[in-house]
């Protein structure tokens, strides 16, 4: 896969819908270069998720990739991020590699990048957390300099960190056998009932 091969992704193609009925509605307004995304919802984490989702249906292998500019603070466990999943049902399996607001300590993590998946339909969401929780953080969200990217090869799902869009390193890879199709895309919750957060996703594009 070259990097010609990569092209902009255009609102047409997408979707955009609430996961799980969160209490307020999410939204997606294509914009120059990118999409602005608001997600209301609990959270996606346990067994159900509350979120909003721009998404397209993806055969096959892919290269996704976004920066994001910049993510509005609802809650210390707001989230933006790269998903694919299985289906819109509100426990699907699926996985998310994504970033919070800013770089705080939150559970086994300093940094604001997390890759998080379920790999049961209805069962707990697991996380891969950066192998030190204390010091500089390596995985640091910069906003606007805040890359995300996701591949697909078989059924193995990588997720990439950049502050550039240019250099790559891996944060976290995992096997989950989820269909030759899926539902891709980007995926915002403000882990606040009461409250939007802002995603505003620039230079999204995809390969396959």
């Amino acid at each position: 896969m070259t990097e010609d091969a990569f092209v902009a992704v255009q609102r047409p193609i997408f979707i955009s819908a609430d996961v799980g009925s969160p209490t307020l509605k999410g939204s997606a307004i294509k914009v120059e270069d990118g999409f602005d995304i608001s997600g209301g919802g609990a959270d996606i984490w346990g067994a159900r998720d509350e979120f909003q989702f721009l998404y397209l249906e993806q055969d096959g292998d892919f290269d996704m990739r976004a920066q994001v500019t910049s993510l509005t603070f609802a809650d210390l466990y707001t989230k933006a991020g790269l998903m694919a999943r299985e289906t819109l049902d509100e426990g699907a399996r699926h996985v998310y590699f994504q970033i919070f607001p800013d770089n705080s300590p939150r559970n086994n993590n300093n940094g604001g990048y997390e890759y998080q998946y379920r790999d049961a339909a209805k069962g707990e969401m697991k996380a891969i957390y950066p192998a030190t929780s204390t010091g500089e953080p390596p995985f640091p969200v910069a906003f606007p300099e805040t890359w995300l990217r996701l591949v697909r090869v078989g059924n193995d799902f990588t997720g990439y960190f950049s502050s550039d869009g240019i250099g790559w390193r891996v944060y976290a890879a995992f096997e989950l056998a989820l269909p030759q199709s899926v539902l891709l895309g980007m995926a915002v919750t403000s882990h606040n009932p009461g409250a939007l957060a802002l995603a505003t996703d620039r230079q999204v594009s995809l390969a396959s």
